[in-house]
């Protein structure tokens, strides 16, 4: 597969986990009982594995890895913060205000590893102002 592929997928595969993400904070927010249901439970498991393997594909056909590469360090750490307030906010928050804040930490967390791609710059969408 060729790397404009793979980029696409990549990025298609960012924007349905980023939406997703939303639409079951969303119903998280409203207490709605949609949230169990299984294709909301299953299908953000399947976007999610498309989308870190073909992280891992353009990590490798690119050359450029985490820690020789500050913005993609810069991106997986804050993936890693975007996956803890995520867990937070749709299964371990103990209240709603707590779920809440977790919820849209975590929509910060996505919208700063999207500037970071972006600018290819660990400052995010301060480099993107430049």
């Amino acid at each position: 597969m060729d790397y404009a592929t793979l980029k696409s997928i990549h990025v298609g595969s960012a924007v349905l986990s980023i939406a997703g993400f939303s639409a079951r904070g969303v119903l998280m927010l409203r207490g709605s009982p949609h949230l169990q249901a299984r294709f909301v439970r299953v299908a953000p498991h399947v976007v999610d594995t498309v989308l870190l393997a073909s992280a891992i594909a353009l990590a490798w056909l690119s050359g450029q890895y985490p820690i020789a590469q500050a913005w993609l360090t810069a991106k997986v750490v804050a993936l890693l913060a975007y996956i803890t307030l995520g867990t937070i906010a749709l299964r371990h928050g103990s209240t709603l205000k707590v779920r809440a804040i977790a919820f849209f930490g975590a929509l910060g967390a996505a919208l700063y590893i999207v500037c970071v791609a972006l600018a290819r710059n660990p400052a995010g969408p301060l480099a993107l102002l430049a």
